[in-house]
Order: C-alpha cells, then sequence, then structure tokens
C-alpha cells in the first residue's frame, strides 16, 4: 500500500511537473492573455463589417496562454486589391494597422519607385502559439496571441517582386522601397524589426506589443535615420510617373543590435 501511495505520488508529480514546463514554455504565469488584449480587440471588431476580406472564426485557445479571442481569417487586404501569399488568422487590430500600412505608406512607395502598385505580399507567419524566435524558455511571441505578422516580399502589378532577403541590399529602388515602408512602418507598429536584427534577415516583423509601463514605448530595429518623405495617396487607376532614385535622399538604416519577436 505505501508503495502504491508512492507511485500516484510520484506521478502526480511527473505531471505537474510537465505542466509547469508546458506552462513555462507556452506562456502560462507570463502576462497570460492580458486584459488590454481583449479591450483592444473589442474595440476594433466594430469595424471588421468594412473589410470583406475578413472572415469572424471561432475563439482560438491553444497551449497556455496562447490564442485569440476574436480571430479573423484573412485572405486579402485593402478590399481585396492586396493578396495574401497565404491565408492568415489575425486578431482585429493588427489586421486594421496592417490594412492601414499597406494602403497608407506601402502603395505610395510602390508607385514612387516601381510606378506599379503592390497586388500580394509574402507572409510567412502569422498566428503560432510559440516562444519568441522558437527559443526554448523565452516569452511568448505576439504570433501567439495573433497580434503579428510577418512579411517576407512584395508583389507589384507589373510582375516585380521584391523580397526583403535581397532586396535590402539590392538595386537602389529595391532598398529604397524597403528601407521606406520599413520607416514608415516604425511608424504605425509598436514593434518593428527587419535586416539586422537577429533572426529577421529574410522579412519585416510587425506587431502591436505594449512596451514599457505605459505600453506606448515603440522598439524598430533596424532603426530609420532619414525620415521618409510624404507621398501622395496612392488611387487606383492613376499611375505615378516613378521617381529617379538619384534625386531623392539616401535610406540608410542601422544593422546593428538584435531583437526579438
Amino acid at each position: 500500500m505505501v508503495r502504491r501511495v508512492a507511485c500516484l505520488t510520484a506521478v502526480t508529480g511527473l505531471a505537474l511537473g510537465l505542466a509547469g514546463c508546458a506552462m513555462s514554455l507556452f506562456g502560462g504565469g507570463n502576462d497570460g492573455r492580458a486584459q488590454w488584449r481583449a479591450d483592444a480587440e473589442n474595440a476594433c471588431m466594430r469595424q471588421v463589417d468594412s473589410m470583406p476580406f475578413a472572415v469572424k472564426m471561432s475563439r482560438v485557445d491553444g497551449r497556455g496562454a496562447c490564442g485569440i479571442n476574436k480571430p479573423l481569417k484573412i485572405s486579402a487586404f485593402a478590399d481585396g486589391s492586396i493578396a495574401l501569399g497565404a491565408d492568415a488568422t489575425l486578431g482585429c487590430p493588427i489586421t486594421m494597422a496592417v490594412d492601414g500600412w499597406l494602403r497608407e505608406a506601402v502603395q505610395p512607395a510602390a508607385i514612387a519607385w516601381f510606378g506599379s502598385p503592390v497586388v500580394a505580399i509574402r507572409q510567412i507567419s502569422d498566428y503560432s502559439c510559440r516562444p519568441r524566435n522558437n527559443i526554448h524558455g523565452a516569452r511568448l511571441s505576439e504570433h501567439a496571441f495573433g497580434n503579428a505578422l510577418d512579411v517576407a516580399g512584395f508583389v507589384f502589378e507589373d510582375g516585380t517582386e521584391v523580397l526583403v532577403k535581397t532586396g535590402w541590399r539590392g538595386t537602389p529602388a529595391e532598398q529604397g522601397f524597403l528601407r521606406e515602408v520599413e520607416a514608415l512602418a516604425c511608424q504605425r507598429f509598436t514593434t518593428v524589426l527587419g535586416p539586422g536584427a537577429r533572426y529577421h534577415s529574410d522579412h519585416f516583423h510587425v506587431d502591436l506589443a505594449r512596451h514599457g509601463k505605459s505600453g506606448t514605448y515603440a522598439y524598430c530595429n533596424p532603426k530609420p535615420l532619414v525620415v521618409p518623405p510624404v507621398r501622395p495617396p496612392y488611387v487606383p487607376g492613376q499611375i505615378a510617373t516613378p521617381v529617379d532614385p538619384a534625386t531623392l535622399p539616401a535610406y540608410t538604416g542601422s544593422i546593428a543590435g538584435a531583437g526579438s519577436d
């Protein structure tokens, strides 16, 4: 009898230990599904009906704190004019932020540098229950809350494709376009990581994490050194003449330091 009790105690202890490991790996006891996430989702969902390519899904609950209270399945942005390489599962706040970035920042930059609008983006990570950079023991990534998107490239209407991995050190137009859209992303998202940040040589990571005590601090790596020029808004059907890159200020960015997503 004593041996049986001891055995049950050991099994219980092992189960609790494994549960604790899972909680550590997947964020239980981290900040959990913090209340600010639910508040931001609830406020944002009032706008979803205006997005025809966003489909409401059932609540997602992953391991530990992973999950999205009000997830959306996104097949395109900008009223369907910008497709995704693969459908994305995202929360409402990041969906709206990416949509605004593509409409108001990426499209005008695309017209200025290439004379052709972006018709698709190559997204390589949306909702994913995992630690930052898939490092065991790290805090949960914003991907684990559907609050982040990784963009690896942009496809233009004329067939041009600009990849972050090769374009960051590519032609002057590729470099200028990518540095402009990254700098503008830093004005819209609380976290932006790209080439120069560890693990981000081939994509831009954007999220709406809350940093610092006030939750308003923004982290951007590489840090833009030049403020992008003001572009006229993109109007479909009205293609502007592309600029001569030689007439614009150089776009440079720090490639030092390391970030995490």
